[in-house]
């Protein structure tokens, strides 16, 4: 009888020592904590910049500069996703880190609200190429019953980093003004040499090339055994996988129907989180609370989500994610519709936390369940176009907040909207397909 290993197909799963899976984690998890400040602290500092008599901002005007990172994330997510598959996802991850925490700088320093919108807008490139990046390394490096669970850990540095933007708006806002706020924003290029030294290549990218031999030697140097190379044949040196063969799979009749449900409710849920993101503290502003609890609002419904992220992870792995999705949607959208009755400061600061949960906490969990439901070979150009569709959502949800602020109309609206927002993300997701037999 042959002892000879069978081929590997894209769904072949690999046992990958803990440390390894810990040092991928680590890895992503400071690369994601950076692009949440980054992310974080426009909504940390749109106050401010609409108290800034230079600039002389409208609400409308507010919202659209709060939307230039997000223009340049649907590039980013777009275009840095499809080519981590064709030209390495170390690579692409370390470029992306590279671009948003140089021109966080430059945005710091901008004379003028155009230069400030140029610098986000370019910030945004590499914003957007890290988050499915991360993703698909995440899920490459983790075993199949804890990827959600592992994703959420590693998503938490997302929500932190919203977390650190409130907490240096807190303390470095009233003393020293918005532009060193933004500009800390810089200082985690400082970690891009220490991932570089730390983080693995990845297989899937390796395989994905061709390049089996590289492949295997890495395994080997990581104490992944046993190893199956798949048996896609090796590309000619410098031949790149064609672009229609990588977008073919999530267009397919197997996978369209799945596509379009699941870009939808991304798109529902990165409108949540950016609109809510950007105009949480400027709306309970306008509820009555005074800079620093307003502030506080940010700042809880940052940490629920880093928690809640967890949390729904793990029920993910144990329930399946469909239906927590749906839940936790849900439960959103009924949180953020309490949100326009006079409650007491400890219930909205409860509700503003279940809002966290239900949309941050929930999109990075659809943005998981995304990575895993296509083909190990397409896993980073999956999530990077269903992200891009999404970044549509993202960018809407800051120009929503400022157009209803500029409606003068009862701050009640905006909790209605955003509430509505979260139930079609809830049906989207409960209208994808089981998850169809994977495409060696």
């Amino acid at each position: 009888m042959s002892t000879a290993s069978p081929p590997r197909t894209d769904e072949t799963v690999w046992p990958v020592p803990r440390r390894v899976t810990g040092i991928v984690l680590f890895s992503c998890w400071m690369a994601i904590l950076a692009d949440g400040y980054d992310i974080g602290v426009i909504g940390a500092v749109l106050p401010a910049l609409a108290e800034d008599a230079a600039w002389s901002l409208s609400p409308v005007e507010l919202g659209g500069l709060a939307s230039w990172a997000l223009v340049g994330m649907l590039i980013g997510a777009l275009f840095i996703g499809t080519l981590s598959d064709r030209v390495g996802r170390k690579r692409m991850l370390l470029v992306s880190m590279s671009i948003f925490t140089v021109m966080q700088l430059g945005a710091a320093l901008a004379p003028t609200p155009e230069i400030f919108g140029l610098f986000r807008f370019l910030g945004g490139l590499g914003m957007g190429g890290i988050i499915p990046v991360a993703a698909a390394l995440t899920i490459e490096f983790s075993a199949p019953r804890r990827r959600a669970l592992n994703y959420g850990i590693m998503y938490s540095g997302y929500s932190l980093g919203i977390v650190v933007s409130a907490l240096v708006a807190i303390l470095l806002l009233p003393h020293l003004g918005w532009r060193w706020v933004i500009a800390v924003g810089a200082l985690p290029i400082l970690l891009i040499p220490v991932i570089a030294k730390v983080l693995p290549e990845s297989l899937e990218s390796l395989e994905n090339r061709g390049r089996h031999d590289k492949a295997v030697a890495l395994a080997d140097r990581l104490g992944i055994h046993p190893y199956i190379p798949t048996d896609r044949p090796a590309l000619p040196e410098g031949e790149r996988r064609p672009w229609h063969s990588i977008l073919h799979q999530l267009f397919s009749r197997s996978y369209l129907r799945s596509t379009v449900f699941l870009w939808i409710s991304l798109f529902a849920g990165l409108l949540l989180v950016y609109g809510l993101n950007s105009w949480l503290p400027s709306i309970m502003r306008a509820s009555g609370y005074d800079l620093g609890p307003a502030l506080t609002f940010l700042l809880v419904f940052s940490l629920a989500s880093a928690v809640g992220g967890l949390g729904v992870g793990y029920l993910a792995d144990r329930f399946g994610a469909k239906p927590v999705l749906i839940i936790f949607y849900a439960l959103g959208g009924v949180a953020c519709l309490l949100l326009m009755f006079p409650n007491g400061m400890f219930v909205n600061l409860v509700l503003v936390a279940i809002s966290g949960i239900g949309s941050i906490s929930t999109s990075l969990v659809l943005t998981a369940y995304i990575t895993d439901y296509y083909p190990a070979s397409v896993r980073a150009t999956a999530a990077g176009w269903a992200l891009s569709f999404a970044r549509i959502g993202a960018i809407l949800g800051p120009i929503m907040g400022g157009w209803l602020a500029s409606l003068a109309i009862g701050v009640e609206w905006n909790f209605v909207a955003f509430a509505l927002v979260a139930i079609v993300a809830a049906v989207a997701v409960s209208l994808v397909p089981k998850k169809p037999v994977a495409l060696s």
